[in-house]
Parts: structure tokens; C-alpha cells; sequence
């Protein structure tokens, strides 16, 4: 076998779940004070993870002809939709970087597939068509996406090969990017010939059903397992989509690969899509009212109990101040709840007061009007951090460093202990509380903002789960939001729509 020609692939791109009905938009200025990265800044802050680009590495860093070139990338938590000025950036640096350092034989793209803006509805699928546009039809284009993605026919007809996250909670980023970067290298070689269908039945699954280790989500990523094992198949990915993007591409989506042979594709993504549908009443879930997991919680014997509170979950974009849960239980009488809870305001006045002063203040309730009211306490300020902390075993998404801004730890005289920051904090690590001297398998009742991010942390320690039917804009009451764009009829809003499967990859292609 002759000497292999050098191989060039250059990554870029931004990832953004964009909740159309929060209030806080996704400006360039929060773009930039999270971090715009370039070169080898992304190299340094993603290889060691377990997220998308470490799969880069891990699958070519053993390949000597092959060159993985960093080019820029952005990640922000999740918000409300991206604003014009903040997407014509991005777009322009990922652009310009790509036509300025090429030439390319592949390029990847590091995307989360539910970015919603306000100049275009559908952000990942453009970005995907415009670079193609760009580097021509020669150059592979490997698209890797969250599990949450509302994935449309851009991103697959401008793609050579989709992989999405397969666990949910994401603990599988950099291993599906591997997968990725091995079907590109296989392509190149000339092993394969990547064939992608994608079933797209018209099923929104409620966020309450998509933890990938319960059932019915189980069996059908089981029998996309099975698939897998077809000769011929290279990859099937199941995508539960994103539920608070209010676009047409709202929904699942079943994705499959096969090594030139579309009809076999068609037939494994419309099987694992038919499955889904047979299943769509159990893909509804519900959770427990506010007051009866409060007086659970009080009663237990067993700790710590872990509630969730599903209507302000951050990492579904909402701003991670509702006091929803703190108003039920003071009204209670119940005490001895940790949480964190975003109120940049007070963290300053805490700073200003020191460690060991007593603080009188109205917390949280304060970003908009969905997340309740603020929460009047008095105590005592216990400890000032800069929020920054590192999870060395595997989280949400593969991350591995954090940064929820300057922090304050206040207890209050009766008995709520507040992790107060100064960005949105997701709960997705332990050593968030740890950082300030607080041990979560200690306490009796913690209150984590998510629903599914939280379980590798707190899983492990919890004596018991329960998931609050909290108000917000992560509702998981889907009836609460009022949608412009999805697709009409869409189960579960018309329970009686009807199904088949498509024989084309083309029909909701603009």
C-alpha cells in the first residue's frame, strides 16, 4: 500500500440550545463573556474532556498523516433565542476561518443542533449550508450534535455523516464524535461510502421521558443498538429533540448510516421511528406537585433527597433564579434546603458586606416574570469564591471546567443554605458546592435546577429523586406555551395525528 497523502481537517463552530420562550436573548455580549476561543485555547480547554471536540482527538491523535486544525469555537449556556448581531459573528469568524486556513479535506463541525435565531429559525442547519457553499463538494462535513437537537434536512443533505449524543443525561459526547472522526477518516481512505436517511415522525417527547436509561426511551435505544449490528450499517442515532424551540423541525428524529446502501438506511431509521411512534403515549411524562414533594422530602428518613425543579432548568435556557420551591416551602415550615440560585445583585452586595456580616435581602425572582418573586432572608454570608471549579469524573455534556461567575454562600436564620451566583448555574457537579465547603451528600434536602443534567452528580448520592411540576419556561407542562412555528398536526398537542414512514429525506426540505 502506497504512502497515504497528508490528511487536513479543520473544526469550528458554536453550540446554543435556544428556548424560544425565555425572555433573556442570546446577545453577542453574553457570547463574548463566556468565551469566543481560537486555535489552540480550545485545544487546551476540550482535550482532556469527555465533550464533542476530545473525540476529535481521541479517534486522530494516533493518525501521523492526518492534521486536526483548530479553528474557533463558542459555547453559551442556553437561553432565549440568538440575536442577529450575535449570529452574523459567528457565522463570519466560523466562515473566515475555515476559507482563510484551508485548503480542507474534511471539516467537523461542533454543533448543538437546536440554535434558534432571530435571523435564522433554523441557525445550525444554515451554518451547515453555508459551509458547504464554502468549501464545495469534495470536502467531508462531519456534523456532531446534541441528543436534543431539532435536527433538520439542511443538516443532513449538507453533511456527509450526522452523529448525535446517545444518553441522556450526555455523558457519550466525545464518544460519538469519535465515531465521527472515524467514518470521515474511512471515507477519505476510500473504506466507505457513507448513505444517511433520517426519519422525522412529527412527536414531540415530553423532557420528563428522555433519560435514556428509562423506559420506553430505553428500548428504543436498545433496538438502535441491535441496528447497529446490521452488516452494512456504519451508525443509527436516536435524537429526542428540543421542545422549547418553537420551529418546524421540533420533534425526534431517527438517523441512519449505512455504507452505500440508502435503502437499507431508510428502512433501519424508519424501524427505530416507528417504535417511537407505537410509543408516543408513554413518551409523555408528569411530575409532582410543588407541596406534595416538599412534605415527602420533610418526611423522609433517608438523605439527601434530591428535588428537581424541571421549570427552571438552566440547561433548557432559563435564568436560574425561580423561588417557586423556596415561597412552598417557607409557607410550609419546612427548612434545611440547599440550592443554588442566580442573583448577580446580591453576590456583589455580599462581597461588599465579607465573609461572617448578616444580610438582609430580597434573592432570586428577578429576571423575569416566570420564575416567581423575589425571596426575602436575613443571615449571615459564609463564604465568597469566584464560582470557578473543575469535575474531574464524567458530567453533563463531558465538561470538564465550570465557571458560574463570582459566588456567595448565605445561610439564612431559617435554615435555607443558598449557593448565590453570579451567572446561571447548572447543577451538574458536585463540587459546585463543594468548592464552598459544602458536602451535598450531607444535607437533607438539595434543590437542583434541571432534569436530566443533575443525575450523574446527585444520582449516586440520592436517597431518593422526585421532579417538581415547577412553572417556568422550561415547563414541563407543554399545554403552557404558545407556539408559532411547529408543525400542524404534531402529537401530543393533536392527539390525533396520524403517522407513516417517508420514503424521502426531502420533505421538509426549503
Amino acid at each position: 500500500m502506497g504512502k497515504v497523502k497528508r490528511m487536513r481537517i479543520g473544526y469550528a463552530g458554536f453550540q446554543h440550545e435556544s428556548n424560544s420562550f425565555a425572555h433573556v436573548p442570546a446577545s453577542l455580549d453574553k457570547w463574548k463573556e463566556a468565551g469566543i476561543l481560537y486555535g489552540d485555547a480550545i485545544r487546551a480547554e476540550y482535550e482532556t474532556s469527555q465533550a464533542t471536540i476530545a473525540g476529535y482527538y481521541q479517534r486522530l491523535r494516533d493518525e501521523p498523516e492526518v492534521e486536526l486544525v483548530p479553528l474557533v469555537f463558542a459555547r453559551l449556556t442556553p437561553s432565549g433565542q440568538m440575536t442577529p448581531e450575535a449570529t452574523e459573528f459567528l457565522f463570519r469568524e466560523i466562515l473566515e476561518s475555515i476559507s482563510t486556513n484551508g485548503p480542507w479535506d474534511a471539516i467537523f463541525l461542533p454543533l448543538h443542533g437546536a440554535a434558534v435565531s432571530d435571523l435564522y429559525r433554523d441557525a445550525d442547519g444554515e451554518l451547515v449550508r453555508q459551509v458547504r457553499n464554502l468549501v464545495g463538494p469534495d470536502v467531508i462535513i462531519a456534523t456532531s450534535l446534541d441528543m436534543h437537537a431539532n435536527v433538520s434536512e439542511k443538516i443532513v443533505k449538507y453533511s456527509h455523516v450526522v452523529t448525535a449524543y446517545q444518553t441522556n443525561p450526555h455523558i457519550d459526547p466525545d464518544k460519538q464524535a469519535f465515531m465521527a472522526a472515524d467514518m470521515v477518516l474511512r471515507t477519505y481512505r476510500g473504506e466507505i461510502r457513507p448513505s444517511m436517511f433520517m426519519a422525522a415522525p412529527p412527536l414531540s417527547v415530553n423532557i420528563l421521558s428522555q433519560g435514556t436509561s428509562d423506559e420506553p426511551m430505553a428500548s428504543i435505544l436498545r433496538l438502535a443498538e441491535t441496528a447497529r449490528a446490521i452488516p452494512g450499517i456504519l451508525y443509527v442515532g436516536v435524537v429526542e429533540g428540543y421542545p422549547y424551540s418553537d420551529v418546524e423541525e421540533m420533534g425526534m428524529t431517527f438517523i441512519a448510516i449505512t455504507d452505500d446502501n440508502p435503502d437499507l438506511a431508510k428502512a433501519v431509521a424508519n424501524e427505530v421511528a416507528s417504535l417511537s411512534w407505537q410509543l408516543r403515549e408513554e413518551l409523555q411524562g408528569g411530575a409532582v406537585a410543588i407541596d406534595v414533594a416538599l412534605k415527602e422530602a420533610s418526611e423522609a428518613t433517608a438523605f439527601p433527597i434530591v428535588l428537581f425543579d424541571v421549570g427552571d432548568n438552566i440547561g433548557a435556557g432559563t435564568p436560574g433564579d425561580s423561588t417557586f420551591i423556596l415561597h412552598a416551602a417557607r409557607k410550609l415550615g419546612i427548612s434545611q434546603i440547599t440550592q443554588a440560585l442566580c442573583d448577580p445583585e446580591i453576590v456583589v452586595l455580599c462581597q461588599e458586606l465579607g465573609v461572617g456580616s448578616h444580610i438582609s435581602a430580597s434573592v432570586g425572582g428577578k429576571a423575569d416574570s416566570m420564575h416567581g418573586e423575589p425571596f426575602d432572608i436575613e443571615g449571615k454570608v459564609i463564604a465568597l469564591v469566584d464560582g470557578r471549579y473543575e469535575e474531574p469524573k464524567a458530567s453533563h455534556g463531558g465538561f470538564r471546567f465550570y465557571d458560574d461567575g463570582n459566588s456567595a454562600l448565605v445561610k439564612t436564620e431559617d435554615g435555607f443554605t443558598l449557593l448565590l451566583t453570579t451567572l446561571p448555574a447548572m447543577s451538574s457537579s458536585l463540587e459546585q458546592f463543594r468548592s464552598v465547603g459544602i458536602d451535598p451528600v450531607l444535607q437533607k434536602i438539595m434543590v437542583v435546577k434541571g432534569v436530566h443534567s443533575p443525575r450523574p452528580a446527585y444520582e449516586p448520592i440520592a436517597a431518593k429523586m422526585i421532579w417538581l411540576a415547577t412553572p417556568g419556561a422550561s415547563s414541563a407542562d407543554l399545554s403552557t406555551f404558545v407556539y408559532k412555528h411547529r408543525r400542524i398536526p404534531m402529537y401530543p398537542f393533536e392527539e390525533e395525528t396520524v403517522w407513516a414512514p417517508s420514503e424521502t429525506n426531502e420533505e421538509r426540505l426549503t
